[in-house]
Parts: C-alpha cells; structure tokens; sequence
C-alpha cells in the first residue's frame, strides 16, 4: 500500500505545526473511543474548538475536561469480554498523555504516541494476527501485510495531518474523517461483541 498524499506519516508529523499536531492526536483519539463503554464523542467536541481557535489556554481547559467526563464510565467494558479493557486503558491513555502546553515539541511527542496506539488498536481488531514491527513500518510509508482496518487508520492519519494544514477547512474534514472512522471501528467492535 503506498502512501496517500506520497510522504510517509513520520514525515508528516515531523513536518506539522502545533494545530496540525493537534488535530493528528485528537483525531486518533477519537476515531478509538468506541473502546470505551457508551458515546462519549461529544466529549471531545470543545478540544476540536480549541484546535480551530489554535487556542492554547483553552486547549489545555478542554483536555482537563474532557479527562473528568471520560473517566466516568472508566469501568465500562463496550466489548464485553475481558480482551476490551485493556484497549478501553490505552483510549484513555492517549488522553491522559495530552500535554497541557500548547507547543510544537510537546504535541508532536503525543501526536506520535496517539498514532502508534491507534494503529495498534486498528490492527487487534483485523482478523489477521498484527505482525511484530508492522506499525512501525507502516508509519515509515511500507503498508505491505496491513489487515483493512488497520490500512484504514494509516490513511485516515495521513489524510487528517494533510487536511489540518488547510485551516479551519481542513479541520472539519479531519473531524469528519474521525467521525467516519469510529463509525467503522464501533461495527467492528459491536459485531465482534455479538459473535462473542
């Protein structure tokens, strides 16, 4: 599989600016939250304000808010068995790693996490066993052996750190790539759940 916009999402992230960085983490973090138990994306909603603006202060107010209302339900298992937790501990902890800085160094440092996590977690729910360093790789622009989930999340990345160079434009077409995104992984998740 070749990249979509021809650059790899490590050149991509290495070449982003704050609001971009942003946006990439965001999007990865939201496109997973059909790991937690209910529908939670509204939560979200005030932190995408934040990266329109490019706000910092409020930034790092929406995060913190956002930490409260996703922690409620923190013993919330969507899947049903004892193989979701796990995954429900590293939505969360993509959250819990956002930096309250609202800098180039700190958010690129989660943008990366974010994009690792969220590959990983596409990757559990293929049928197809997720080979050791195929993240990774992926990452580096080789998609070769990516089950379809998998490849879905490596181009919805790509396409969400394009998109959020073009402004506030930009930013509604990553939000409308996240929101396609958790569409796909919660059918993933709920048929997974049924033939549990």
């Amino acid at each position: 599989m070749t990249s979509v916009t021809g650059r790899s999402l490590l050149e991509l992230i290495d070449g982003a600016d704050e609001r971009g960085l942003a946006a990439a983490g965001l999007a990865c973090l939201d496109r997973c939250l059909p790991l937690l138990a209910g529908d939670r994306g509204d939560a979200l909603r005030p932190v995408w304000a934040a990266v329109a603006r490019g706000d910092g202060q409020a930034w790092g107010e929406a995060v913190a808010k956002a930490r409260v209302e996703l922690d409620a339900d923190a013993g919330g298992d969507p899947g049903g068995g004892s193989g979701a937790s796990p995954d429900a501990g590293a939505v969360r902890g993509m959250l819990a790693g956002a930096p309250a800085d609202w800098t180039a160094e700190a958010l690129r440092v989660w943008s990366g996490a974010c994009s690792v996590t969220a590959l990983a977690l596409h990757g559990r729910y293929d049928a197809a066993e997720v080979p050791d360093g195929l993240v990774e790789r992926c990452r580096a622009g080789d998609g070769e052996g990516a089950g379809p989930l998998l490849a879905g999340e490596l181009r919805r990345q790509q396409a969400v750190l394009e998109s959020a160079a073009h402004g506030p434009t930009g930013l509604r077409r990553a939000r409308e790539l996240s929101v396609e995104g958790g569409r796909v992984l919660r059918a993933v998740v709920s048929r997974r759940a049924r033939t549990a």
